[in-house]
């Protein structure tokens, strides 16, 4: 099993590192090695030579090959899986395959602050024509890029629906995306795609913790365990 990381953030660093749970180089903004890489572009063909460089080890089988991600990683993971006719299997989990933008747009929909008076979706949808005015602009110091939301926001549905490989679509029923999921679900029934799996966790958010009455993630609960042992079960029946 091979996890790939993020270009220029330490796979382990000391938490007096973290700044609102991100990491941070001295000045306290992102890395810029990571804000110049934190794109689509770079990320999939990037992996794909990285996968390409193990197969050619005598150590590495060449029988299976498992692309498995979470979140902005299931986009990078369908496109792998679109290139590398090599793949057997795919895992797309707490993905939106209808594109980053309607998640953001969707959090904010589904908050009781979007009101009349705050508007914070159609301030999103004003913010995606930016973006897409400004599509390759590259300067932010914090937070994606408009290249990098512009990239993680187009639709992986043209994508997963050409795959002929077994795909687990894994999801929370509270996540953003989770409407886009149940989309793409009912259209692959009506379509007889066969080759889909999907799992959706009842009531966790998009990190598969579970939600309390007050709408708040309950991180006491570790789903993590389960949702990779239901991976492994699906693996092993397919």
């Amino acid at each position: 099993m091979v996890i790939v990381s993020k270009p220029d953030i330490p796979l382990i660093a000391d938490i007096s590192t973290l700044s609102n749970n991100n990491y941070v180089d001295s000045t306290g903004n992102f890395p810029k090695g990571y804000m110049d890489r934190n794109l689509l572009s770079f990320y999939f063909p990037r992996n794909i030579a990285v996968v390409k460089y193990l197969q050619k080890q005598n150590w590495v089988s060449t029988k299976e090959l498992v692309i498995a991600g979470h979140s902005e990683g299931s986009t990078i993971a369908t496109k792998m899986a679109s290139e590398l006719k090599s793949v057997t299997h795919l895992i797309y989990a707490g993905g939106n395959p209808a594109g980053r933008i309607l998640s953001i747009i969707e959090q904010n929909r589904s908050y009781e602050t979007d009101t009349d008076s705050t508007n914070y979706g159609e301030y999103n949808i004003s913010y995606w024509t930016d973006i897409v005015a400004n599509k390759n602009d590259m300067s932010s110091l914090q937070g994606d890029t408009y290249k990098a939301t512009y990239e993680f926001s187009e639709p992986m549905i043209p994508y997963l629906e050409k795959l002929k490989i077994p795909v687990l679509v894994a999801y929370g029923t509270k996540d953003w995306c989770s409407p886009y999921n149940d989309l793409l679900r009912v259209d692959f029934i009506r379509q007889k795609k066969n080759n889909f799996t999907f799992k959706a966790y009842i009531g966790t958010e998009h990190n598969f913790f579970p939600m309390t009455a007050e709408n708040k993630p309950n991180y006491n609960i570790f789903n993590w365990d389960k949702v990779a042992n239901d991976w492994l079960k699906w693996l092993n029946e397919k």
